[in-house]
């Protein structure tokens, strides 16, 4: 996936995606993805190494999915998942931190 640092992201989406992050086996799942690469896990291998069972597995990764934040592709007879969350994690950041400090008091006249 094209690494594009500039991503901008609305509301609605960013609302999305921290709601997908909410649960410590969806974050977990995420972070298995990340350090695996780009070249993904297959299902088995992502449920043994996060020890998040098949149907619950399912149920996390369509959160994950629908957030933009994980891919699933069919090759062969499994099913490889592969984080696409640089992208947007690096929007997810930005989105956060784009009006830092704007309403701060200017420092220089706030210690008088």
């Amino acid at each position: 996936m094209k690494q594009d640092s500039n991503m901008d992201i609305s509301l609605e989406d960013a609302a999305q995606a921290f709601a997908a992050l909410g649960s410590e086996q969806r974050l977990s799942v995420l972070q298995t993805l990340v350090r695996a690469g780009t070249k993904g896990l297959s299902m088995g291998e992502l449920g043994k190494r996060t020890g998040v069972p098949g149907s619950t597995l399912n149920h996390h990764l369509r959160f994950l999915v629908h957030a933009g934040l994980v891919e699933q592709k069919k090759e062969g007879r499994s099913i490889i998942c592969s984080s696409v969350a640089y992208d947007m994690t690096t929007a997810l950041s930005n989105f956060i931190l784009k009006n830092c400090c704007a309403d701060a008091p200017d420092t220089e006249h706030s210690h008088g």
